[in-house]
C-alpha cells in the first residue's frame, strides 16, 4: 500500500450529501479551492436513478441497494455497560445511506422546520414547569442559536429543497389550513402542497371533527414545476410509489443531486472523489489546529490531503468516530459526566396504529414519501409536563409513500407470519390497510452516548464506533400518551379492525425492527466548550479550522425529522465561514461578538 501526498487546498469536506453540497454551494463564490471526499461510489439522477432501473422493490427496498455495506462500516450496540456491545450486521432500526448523496437519496423529504421551544428546550421547560421535573440523568440542553436568529436560514433551505406546503404561520399572519403551532415565517413555502391520497383526505377529516388542526406534512417534494435559488429545476411528483428508500427517478423529491449537485459542479473550484473513505483528521504539533485528512482511496493507498480548513459533514456516526479516533476533544466519560465527544447521543420515538377498512381501497401502490397530513396539537410546545409526567411531544399523521407487493402486505394482528393463512389475509387486506402514525421527540441522557469499541475493529485495523443506547421511561410514558390520542383519531374513522404497535414502560431498545435513521448528537453544539463540542458556526471549539456540521451537533432529538434543521445549521455555518472566518481565521464566536 502506497502512500501519498496531495497537493492542499483550502477546504476538504469529508462526505458529499446534504450538509457538503450545500456547504461547497455557499463557499463557492469565495473562490477557495475545495475538495468533497465520499466514501461511497459516485451516483446520479441519470443513470442511477433512471427508470425502469429505480423501480425495483427487490434491490432497494428490501436488499437495501443505496445503504452503506455493514461488512466494511458499521457500528456495534449495545444496551447498558453490562451488556457486551456487538457488530450491527444486518440492516433493522436505522438505514445508514452511502455515495454521493448519502442519506438525502433514499429520505422520504419530511421537511419540517424545529418548533421555538424545541431550540432551547431547557430553559423552556424550566421557565414553564420547573427544573425539578427533569430527570437526574436528563441531559437536555438549549441550541446556542435561537429560532429568530435561524429562521432566514431554515427559509433559505426550503427554497433550496423546493418545499410543498402550507406555512401556518407567514409573517405573523396565520394561515387557513397550516400549522397554526409552528414558529414564525418569515415567507410561505415556496410550492402548494401535494395532492392528497384518499387515506391522508380520510385521516384530515377525522382530525377536525375531534377539535384538531390538521395540515399537509412539509415535503421537499415538488407539487409543480419549480426553479430553486441554484437554478435547479424541478418537476411534478407522480406519485410512483417509489420513494422511501429509492432514489428519484423523476426529479421531483429534493436531494443533494435534484437539489445542488450538477450546479456544484460547474464551479472550477469544487472537485469531489469517491471511495475515498476519511480515517483521520490530521493535526498539528500543537493538537489545536487541523492540517488536513488521511483517507483510504479506492486502490487501497493512504492518501494524505492537506487542507487549511476541516469540514466534516457526515453521518452523525462518522463525525463522531473522526473526532475520537483523531484525538479531537475529550472522550465522553458517563461516570464521572466529564467530557463531550459522544456526549447527548439521541434518537427517534415512533409507534402507529393499523387500520383496515374491507370496504375501501387505497391505492396503496401509488404515494410519495412525504405525502402526509399531520396534527400538532400534542406538540413540545402544547403539553403540560408537569401535569402529564414526562417531557416531549410529537406529531400525528397519516402518510401513503407507495407499497411494494413484496414489504407492502399488511395483515391484522394476531395472522399468522407464513402459509396458507397468513396468504389469505394479504390478498383481504391489501389495499385497504391505512395507519396513523406517531413521530416524536427523544431526550438526550447520561447513559446514552458514542464511545470507540474496545474489542471490534474495522478492515484498517481502527476501532469500531460503539453505540451505547437504550430507551427511557420518560419517552415511553410520552409515546404511551401519544398513543391514545392516536387511537382517538383511528377509532373516528371506524375501521372493521385496527392494532396499535407502541413501544412501552420498560421497553428495551431492538436494533431489528426499522424505527427511523434519525440518529443525533455525540459533536453537540452549545454556549462553552464545558457543554459541547462545537460552537453555534459548528466549529470545534479545540480545533477553530475544523467545522463539525450536520445532526451530530443536536444536543438532543426533534419530534420532527431533522433534514431541516441540519440545512439551516449548514447554511448558517457556512455564511459564517464565507464572512468571517476567511477573512480572519480564528474562533469564530469572538469575531462574531466583535464584529456585532
Amino acid at each position: 500500500m502506497a502512500k501519498i501526498t496531495n497537493k492542499k487546498v483550502d477546504v476538504v469536506l469529508v462526505g458529499l450529501g446534504w450538509v457538503s453540497s450545500v456547504m461547497a454551494m455557499e463557499l463557492a463564490d469565495s473562490g477557495v479551492s475545495m475538495l468533497a471526499l465520499e466514501r461511497g461510489p459516485d451516483r446520479n439522477t441519470v443513470p442511477d436513478f433512471a427508470f425502469p432501473k429505480m423501480a425495483d422493490e427487490l434491490s432497494y427496498a428490501v436488499r437495501l441497494k443505496l445503504m452503506q455495506n455493514l461488512a466494511n462500516s458499521t457500528v456495534t450496540v449495545r444496551r447498558n455497560e453490562q451488556e457486551t456491545a456487538l457488530p450491527y450486521r444486518s440492516m433493522g432500526s436505522f438505514l445508514p445511506g452511502t455515495g454521493v448523496g448519502g442519506s438525502g437519496v433514499h429520505w422520504g423529504a419530511y421537511t419540517f422546520r424545529p418548533l421555538p421551544a424545541e431550540m432551547r428546550l431547557r430553559s423552556h421547560v424550566t421557565e414553564k414547569f420547573g427544573a425539578d421535573i427533569i430527570p437526574a440523568d436528563m441531559t437536555i440542553q438549549d441550541y446556542p442559536v435561537d429560532y429568530d436568529e435561524l429562521e432566514p436560514y431554515l427559509t433559505r433551505f426550503e427554497q433550496i429543497v423546493g418545499v410543498s406546503g402550507i406555512g401556518g404561520n407567514v409573517k405573523g399572519e396565520k394561515v387557513n389550513g397550516g400549522n397554526p403551532f409552528e414558529g414564525y415565517r418569515s415567507a410561505p413555502l415556496p410550492l402548494p402542497p401535494l395532492k392528497k391520497t384518499y387515506n391522508v383526505s380520510m385521516f384530515e377529516q377525522a382530525a377536525k371533527s375531534l377539535g384538531y388542526h390538521p395540515y399537509p406534512t412539509p415535503a421537499g417534494i415538488a407539487s409543480g414545476a419549480y426553479t430553486n435559488p441554484y437554478g435547479m429545476q424541478l418537476g411534478p411528483c407522480n406519485f410512483c410509489g417509489f420513494c422511501d428508500h429509492y432514489g428519484c427517478l423523476n426529479y421531483s423529491k429534493a436531494s443533494p443531486q435534484t437539489c445542488v449537485l450538477d450546479a456544484l459542479k460547474r464551479k472550477p473550484n469544487f472537485q469531489y472523489q469517491t471511495h475515498c473513505e476519511v480515517t483521520r483528521v490530521n493535526l498539528d504539533s500543537s493538537g489545536s489546529r487541523a492540517t488536513g485528512v488521511t483517507y483510504i482511496d479506492a486502490q487501497g493507498n493512504e492518501v494524505v490531503q492537506p487542507a487549511d480548513v476541516v469540514i466534516l459533514g457526515a453521518f452523525p456516526f462518522n463525525n463522531v468516530r473522526l473526532l475520537l479516533l483523531s484525538g479531537i476533544g475529550k472522550p465522553y466519560n458517563p461516570k464521572t459526566n466529564e467530557g463531550q465527544v459522544g456526549r447527548n447521543l439521541a434518537y427517534q420515538t415512533t409507534g402507529a396504529v393499523s387500520l383496515t377498512f374491507p370496504d375501501k381501497n387505497f391505492n396503496t401502490f401509488i404515494g410519495a414519501g412525504a405525502n402526509s397530513v399531520g396534527i400538532d396539537d400534542f406538540a413540545v410546545s402544547e403539553i403540560d409536563f408537569r401535569k402529564e409526567g414526562f417531557i416531549g411531544g410529537g406529531v400525528i399523521k397519516t402518510s401513503q409513500s407507495g407499497s411494494g407487493p413484496i414489504k407492502g402486505t399488511p395483515v391484522p394482528g394476531g395472522t399468522p407470519a407464513w402459509g396458507s393463512a397468513w396468504k389469505k389475509a394479504v390478498v383481504e387486506n391489501y389495499g385497504h390497510t391505512m395507519s396513523v402514525n406517531v413521530h416524536a421527540s427523544n431526550m438526550s441522557y447520561r447513559q446514552n452516548y458514542l464511545d470507540l469499541d474496545p474489542t471490534y475493529k474495522d478492515r484498517h485495523g481502527d476501532p469500531l464506533l460503539r453505540m451505547n443506547f437504550n430507551w427511557h421511561d420518560n419517552d415511553m410514558k410520552m409515546l404511551d400518551f401519544m398513543r391514545k390520542k392516536a387511537e382517538q383519531i383511528a377509532q373516528q374513522m371506524n375501521p372493521a379492525s385496527m392494532h396499535s404497535s407502541f413501544k412501552k414502560v420498560g421497553a428495551q431498545f431492538d436494533v431489528r425492527p426499522y424505527q427511523t435513521t434519525h440518529i443525533v448528537g455525540g459533536a453537540i453544539m452549545g454556549d462553552s466548550p464545558a457543554n459541547s463540542v462545537v460552537n453555534k458556526y459548528s466549529q470545534s471549539w479545540d480545533v477553530p479550522n475544523l467545522f463539525v456540521v450536520g445532526a451530530s451537533s443536536f444536543p438532543q432529538n426533534l419530534q420532527y425529522n431533522p433534514t431541516g434543521l441540519v440545512g439551516a445549521l449548514t447554511l448558517y455555518s457556512a455564511k459564517a465561514i464565507r464572512d468571517i472566518y476567511l477573512k480572519s481565521p480564528g474562533p469564530l464566536v469572538n469575531a462574531a461578538r466583535r464584529a456585532a
